[in-house]
């Protein structure tokens, strides 16, 4: 086991183990994990690197419970996803994961504050509460000003401020971004990434990308290659970003 793994076996919040996928389509089949070995800490921003096809889709949808490994184990904050039944991974989503997509994923016809309130609906969260916690998020991330503009009236940035805010609704302590800056330009890309990188302070971000640049800011780097964990280390950009991510948001 490399130094990465070891560390993250401390109070680890994902444990995998052997974990493989195998697709069928007829009498041919891919298998697009094969035996991945991993585990991931608490706290800390995690970028799962590869190119299209490598496994790292799959992978982010089965650790966040939207499809079923064919073999191995899993393990996300004390659930042990392959016991649970439909209705537990149901519950379990709501609870425990919230994702942040490349096309952002908003609903056109509610504004930004609706549209961060509508996962606490699906968790009972009263109505009040659920209307201060989105409010008190997205003025977090510098949208105070836009509660009440829809989708269509933000730009990408500001779209996807409005996806992270809603995946923190309910307060989870996994955030899984799937090619979170893939529609946006470098410069709001790495203003997104520094902002999921300081929301990592206080749970766990695993982020899956092809863009090697970007994934250098995360806390720790895996590259995944034909279903296979490839390498897997600590980043040398592990530094402060606090500062900068306050500085620049509004302008995203």
């Amino acid at each position: 086991m490399n130094k990465a793994n070891a560390a993250a076996n401390q109070g680890a919040l994902i444990s995998l183990k052997g974990l493989t996928k195998i697709y069928r389509k007829g009498q041919d089949s891919v298998r697009a994990l094969d035996g991945i070995d991993l585990s991931l800490a608490e706290k800390g921003m995690v970028a799962i690197v590869g190119a299209s096809g490598s496994g790292k889709s799959s992978l982010l949808h089965i650790v966040g419970a939207m499809d079923h490994p064919t073999d191995g184990e899993i393990v996300v904050a004390g659930q042990a996803l392959r016991t649970l039944p439909e209705s537990g991974l149901t519950r379990f989503r709501r609870k425990t994961v919230g994702f942040v997509f490349q096309s952002f994923n908003l609903i056109p016809n509610l504004s930004a504050l609706e549209n961060v309130m509508l996962p606490m609906e699906f968790n009972d969260v009263p109505g009040e509460e659920r209307h201060a916690r989105a409010k008190t998020l997205l003025e977090k991330i510098g949208l105070g000003a836009r509660l009440h503009h829809k989708p269509r009236e933000l730009s990408g940035g500001e779209q996807q401020r409005v996806a992270i805010a809603r995946a923190l609704a309910n307060n989870p302590p996994l955030i899984m971004a799937d090619e979170p800056t893939g529609n946006l330009d470098s410069k709001t890309g790495q203003i997104i990434y520094e902002l999921l990188k300081e929301i990592a302070r206080e749970r766990t971000v695993v982020v899956v990308t092809h863009a090697e640049a970007l994934a250098q800011l995360a806390d720790r780097v895996v590259h995944i290659r034909d279903g296979k964990l490839e390498s897997d280390s600590q980043s040398a950009q592990t530094g402060n970003t606090h500062f900068e991510t306050r500085r620049n948001v509004n302008h995203v």
